[in-house]
């Protein structure tokens, strides 16, 4: 398909996604934002937008906070293109290490690591077996659950889509949080992508009880070694119930694969405790890059 010339651009549509997975699978991304369901999904959230600059397709986007910024080009004259979006003034997140290392060198940059973006790495069959000492209380807590309820771990499919709808809503308003901003940016999110699940080819698990959905989780592959997590959500008032389905999640989908991405904190304390009790093996460090004039 053609790409508008830069400085064109146009929103992400769903008719994209055959040259954004081909994109993605050359370039073996490490940072979660680059997967297309990643990207659709949140295309509204960050307003991003395709474009190409030279000869390299590049999304545009902007934070929560309105501050725009362009990611790492997909492919082409990556030097170029980042020379063009530089000389404009516009900075790049989501560098990782190897592309800061292999493209932003020189004296006209600032460098700034963004640690609430960092992603976490886990190793796949640790998530999915919890083994030895240090994962003693996540086991701890699934047993807490599992002897109090009678429960099924089944694949995700639309016969669970009304469900894992209602949970989440259920989810929201046990929060007690008005739903605005980037709440209701990720609610909006999570909505399409459990009703768009199959035509985004992501894959998830549910927790039943009692026949009803008490927990899901939905992801897809964001590398030949590595699968994302993009959504977990649970009855927050059942113990035991956000390892349960984490666990099962590893357990169940993408063994070929021998990492799994559980995304970043975005520097809430809470999500940071529980990210680093699952010990991950790495953070995936991202980057902004930033212009000087």
């Amino acid at each position: 398909m053609e790409i508008p010339q830069y400085p064109a651009s146009r929103p992400l549509a769903i008719s994209d996604k055959p040259l954004l997975d081909r994109l993605c699978n050359e370039l073996q991304p490490r940072i979660s934002e680059l997967t297309f369901a990643g990207l659709f999904l949140f295309r509204t959230a960050h307003n991003y937008r395709l474009t190409s600059v030279g000869n390299s397709v590049v999304l545009l986007g902007r934070g929560y906070d309105g501050s725009a910024y362009f990611l790492p080009p997909l492919n082409g004259d990556v030097k170029g293109a980042l020379q063009l979006l530089f000389a404009a003034g516009v900075p790049l997140y989501g560098a990782d290490d190897s592309f800061v290392s292999r493209y932003c060198s020189g004296n006209s940059l600032r460098i700034t690591e963004l640690r609430d973006s960092s992603d976490y790495l886990y190793l796949r069959d640790e998530l999915a077996n919890l083994p030895g000492s240090r994962f003693h209380k996540k086991k701890n807590r699934i047993s807490y659950f599992t002897r109090r309820h009678e429960h099924i771990v089944a694949l995700y499919s639309s016969e669970y889509k009304d469900e894992c709808l209602a949970l989440l809503y259920r989810w929201v308003k046990s929060s007690g949080n008005p739903v605005s901003g980037s709440l209701r940016l990720e609610i909006d999110a999570t909505v399409e992508a459990l009703s768009s699940a199959v035509e985004l080819e992501l894959e998830g698990v549910v927790i039943l009880v009692n026949d009803v959905v008490a927990a899901f989780a939905l992801g897809e592959r964001l590398n030949r070694e590595t699968a994302v997590c993009h959504f977990e959500k649970g009855d927050p008032f059942s113990d035991g119930l956000y390892q349960l389905v984490n666990r099962e999640f590893a357990k169940l989908l993408f063994q070929e694969c021998q990492y799994l991405n559980r995304e970043q904190d975005l520097g809430e304390p809470g999500l940071r405790n529980a990210k680093l009790s699952y010990h991950p093996v790495e953070l995936v460090r991202k980057y902004l890059v930033t212009p000087l004039k």
